[in-house]
């Protein structure tokens, strides 16, 4: 299903469909910006939608399905070491080649089959987030709120997509208000059956996914929901 029309109260923000990506261009199978995922996993989703609005949040998805071509994409991008235009936002402190061997991208992934995801909170009403403007001054994801990037997530201690330590769900460093953050996203998501992936605080996966065995390959676009 396309989880927006599924439930129209999550806000969307697909990264992998535009410039605002650690490769610096849209990505291969990416052919609209939308979530594409499994029913179960929307309909679970809809639950933490529900728990979230309650607390005065709402829930906010970077990716969803991800189709095989787009890991390919990523696996070829990881080969060519000259292609480096966002290092200083995603990537500044660590070295291009260790971005699989330390588990910040991987092939295949969960995501091609559907009911794994990326996403954060927004405080309801959401605040506005200025468009990315290629070339613009890169900020790095691992700087305090307020300097990186103005996303309109609630401060979760780095940016999406960040290859940091930082970014690892429990990393002590983070702030008091930050670690608060990260562990409401996770007692949402949790109490709906998703397991959360322990070196991204954006990255979960439904536990009883019905596809487990399969990578799909069709592209993100309303043409691929049956």
């Amino acid at each position: 299903v396309v989880l927006t029309d599924f439930d129209p109260r999550i806000h969307a923000d697909i990264r992998y469909a535009t410039p605002h990506n650690f490769v610096g261009r849209p990505i291969a199978g990416y052919r609209e910006p939308l979530c594409l995922l499994t029913r179960q996993a929307a309909e679970a989703l809809r639950r933490v939608q529900d728990a979230a609005l309650a607390g005065g949040h709402s829930l906010k998805v970077y990716d969803c399905y991800r189709p095989q071509p787009a890991v390919d994409d990523f696996v070829a991008w990881s080969k060519r070491p000259g292609e480096q235009q966002t290092k200083a936002e995603f990537y500044p402190d660590l070295a291009k080649s260790r971005l699989f061997a330390d588990g910040y991208i991987g092939a295949p992934t969960a995501h091609s089959r559907g009911s794994t995801l990326d996403l954060t909170l927004v405080d309801e009403p959401a605040a506005s987030q200025p468009p990315y403007r290629v070339g613009q001054p890169l900020v790095a994801c691992t700087a305090p709120s307020g300097q990186r990037f103005a996303d309109n997530s609630i401060d979760m201690g780095t940016g999406f997509d960040c290859f940091d330590p930082r970014a690892h769900t429990a990393d002590p460093r983070i702030t008091a208000t930050a670690r608060d953050n990260r562990q409401l996203l996770r007692r949402l998501m949790t109490d709906a059956g998703f397991v959360n992936y322990d070196r991204e605080w954006w990255h979960y996966s439904l536990r009883d996914e019905p596809y487990p065995d399969t990578f799909f390959v069709a592209p993100v676009a309303r043409s691929s929901v049956g």
